[in-house]
């Protein structure tokens, strides 16, 4: 054996070890499941009983606000948008914003209702202006799910009250928590601590709604600013919580906890534990653009060709910081091409020259293929030049 080839196995194996004590550190827990995350990279850092299928109460919400902001940001709906309210959202107990049938409340006033409030009549209301009907929405959350890879998840309803056949896991839970991150303003509204005239002379009940966040985080964890909280007595206590600090940005998720004590110490412990050992390095920001190709046959001669989505490495603390990145692209690309499609990557290097990851690359625009007009322009075009030569 070489001794390069007998380093760079020894230098894998001692990266193994350092990594596997995110895994073998163990936690006394009483709650049922645990996870924590870094949102940069995704990478896992703990997990225990993370694809147990459990009932994740107001947890619920994440997804109803994904769908929305998703409906905001394809210009489906806008912010002022008013969202008139049904009997049947009306009629909503537990968490709520005491909606009266016939009131209309602003699109960004009914999702700062459902992350901080927790408002089922809001996320019913939400629902039937989104989808036309409950029933559709619903369809759309699992239709959603499915595409996230939320294989251990149905839901039945948009706000989370108890069914037996309303279920996920904390795994789950993490996929849907960071979709609805890439989402800056879901911060704006869910750090809100306590407004006590929420909705004052926008509805029927005129001196308005005693609004105050149920995550304790948000106050009293630094750097925490989202995301939901949820309980009924079949689901516990349970919690999808983000926090960043510097550029490191973790998830932390549990589910079924007994008391609201132990909810918010091991969401603290998590945290504070994948703080303490690692730290997220921004490699590139997604639609960097990171070259630029020739396009044979296409509408557009080049296309610029950018990273396809934010990209961050996860070291432990005190780790090497030196990185070498290496584009790995072809000569030339043939139309046509979509933005969807990976022409190349994108490859960061230790300073020894080990492979730390990759990233893909797309095109940063469509290029279809050029009509016969655009090929006899461009060959009348060579000919011209040619000739006056």
């Amino acid at each position: 054996m070489n001794k390069k080839l007998l380093m760079l196995m020894l230098a894998l194996a001692l990266s193994l070890l350092n990594f596997s004590v995110a895994f073998a550190v163990e936690f006394d827990f009483q709650s049922s499941a645990q996870l924590l995350i870094d949102v940069n990279s995704r990478q896992i850092l703990y997990e225990n009983n993370a694809h147990e299928k459990l009932y994740p109460a107001s947890v619920t919400k994440i997804m109803t606000m994904l769908l929305a902001m998703e409906a905001l940001e394809s210009g489906k709906v806008a912010l002022t948008d008013m969202v008139p309210i049904s009997e049947a959202a009306a009629a909503h107990g537990g968490s709520q914003l005491f909606l009266s049938p016939g009131d209309k409340v602003s699109f960004k006033d009914l999702m700062i209702g459902i992350g901080v409030g927790s408002a089922n009549d809001g996320a019913w209301a939400m629902a039937e202006y989104l989808a036309g009907s409950v029933d559709a929405f619903v369809e759309q959350m699992n239709a959603k799910a499915r595409e996230l890879g939320m294989k251990n998840t149905n839901f039945v309803n948009p706000h989370g009250l108890h069914d037996e056949n309303h279920y996920t896991t904390a795994y789950d839970i993490s996929l849907m928590s960071l979709e609805l991150l890439k989402y800056p303003q879901i911060h704006e509204w869910l750090t809100i601590w306590m407004d006590q005239e929420f909705l004052k002379g926008k509805i029927k009940k005129e001196e308005g709604v005693y609004l105050s966040n149920s995550n304790r985080l948000i106050r009293y964890y630094d750097g925490c600013d989202g995301l939901k909280t949820g309980f009924t007595n079949e689901a516990g206590n349970c919690i999808s919580a983000t926090a960043k600090r510097g550029d490191t940005r973790l998830l932390a998720v549990i589910m079924k906890a007994p008391g609201l004590s132990s909810l918010f110490d091991e969401a603290r412990v998590l945290l504070n534990w994948g703080f303490a050992n690692y730290e997220s390095i921004p490699i590139v920001k997604g639609g960097e653009t990171l070259g630029k190709l020739v396009v044979d046959k296409g509408e557009k001669n080049q296309v610029e060709v950018v990273a396809k989505e934010d990209f961050a490495l996860l070291l432990q603390k005190g780790a090497e910081k030196e990185f070498e990145k290496e584009l790995e692209l072809p000569p030339r690309l043939a139309a046509p091409l979509a933005v969807t499609d990976e022409v190349g990557k994108l490859i960061i290097k230790s300073s020894s020259g080990e492979e730390l990851g990759s990233l893909p690359l797309v095109p940063a625009s469509d290029v279809p293929r050029a009509k016969l007009l655009t090929f006899l322009q461009r060959y009348l075009k060579q000919w011209l030049k040619f000739k006056l030569k």
